[in-house]
């Protein structure tokens, strides 16, 4: 029985990570717009390369296959398989959106969206879905997309080359993909919320302000793992496509060195900032007990 002790105790770490690259999205849900970009399929494919290389079990979602059932059901997955001690990686590369907020307390707020294939992924289902992890599971997101958590933003760049291309749905065809869905959108919210046990807050603004915000942090309270949020831009600003990759997935690889980088999480993200414009300045959020992890090795089980 010791032995068996023993060696429990001594078992090696789970890892599982889910990477999701959207070039395209389908017109017959976003009220005609495809929103066409170049690299983000690189990114998720670039970003199962690194999990790969260090021991992770990994899922990849193109394009067609990124659905919502298909992201919702692999993040289930894992939430259901991993324990103490174990990792979850999640990447995300395409574009961000918008929708109103009807589960909070503001009217006029709106919700942050990954435009997944056939559908938008509210951020309160993200932050939810993530919150159902295991107590001491490592959660690890990265999100290359116009991803924040109020509604300010600066004017969208002109539209011409891949570098040139902002990673984010246009607001009026926002407006009108809402308007032609929103009963859905309206109704997950509302069940997104009686589940969490009332009104949700985005993850970006809790995640923000956590440390400060006696509302917030009454929200999250009941946030078992650890998770390290690093998403591609400040609030008022937009995350570039590419030729090959993002802005940051490029930068991010370059920093990354095929596993030659020594450092933290902190530093990688400091690291990545630094080697980015001002125009696009990543953000690092943390939630939950996030000490011990922030020191680790990017990537390491």
């Amino acid at each position: 029985m010791v032995h068996q002790a023993a060696a429990r105790a001594k078992k090696r770490p789970q890892a599982h990570s889910l990477h999701i690259g959207i070039n395209v999205v389908s017109a017959g849900h976003y009220a005609g717009w495809t929103g066409p970009l170049a690299a983000c399929e690189f990114d998720a494919h670039d970003m199962a390369a690194v999990a790969r290389a260090q021991g992770m079990k990994g899922s990849l979602l193109l394009t067609r296959k990124a659905t919502r059932s298909a992201v919702l059901g692999g993040i289930r997955k894992s939430a259901r398989a991993l324990a103490d001690g174990d990792l979850f990686f999640l990447s995300f590369s395409g574009h961000g959106g918008q929708v109103p907020d009807v589960s909070g307390e503001e009217v006029d707020k709106l919700d942050e969206t990954w435009c997944l294939f056939d559908g938008q992924l509210i951020d309160d289902e993200l932050y939810f879905e993530l919150s159902r992890f295991k107590t001491g599971v490592r959660i690890l997101v990265l999100s290359d997309s116009c991803h924040s958590g109020t509604v300010v933003r600066a004017g969208r760049p002109p539209p011409g080359t891949p570098e040139q291309r902002a990673r984010i749905m246009p607001p009026a065809v926002g407006m009108r993909v809402y308007g032609e869905h929103k009963a859905f959108y309206d109704q997950l919210q509302h069940e997104v919320a009686k589940a969490a046990g009332g009104k949700v807050s985005d993850p970006d603004t809790a995640l923000a302000q956590v440390a400060v915000s006696e509302r917030l942090t009454g929200i999250v309270k009941n946030f078992h793992p650890s998770l390290i949020l690093i998403s591609g831009c400040q609030d008022n600003q937009f995350s570039m496509d590419g030729n090959h990759n993002g802005a940051f997935t490029e930068q991010l690889l370059k920093v990354w060195n095929h596993g030659g980088y020594r450092g933290s999480y902190a530093s990688f993200h400091a690291r990545i900032r630094a080697g980015l414009p001002p125009t696009q300045s990543p953000n690092l959020f943390t939630l939950g007990p996030v000490a011990a992890f922030l020191k680790q090795a990017p990537f390491s089980i």
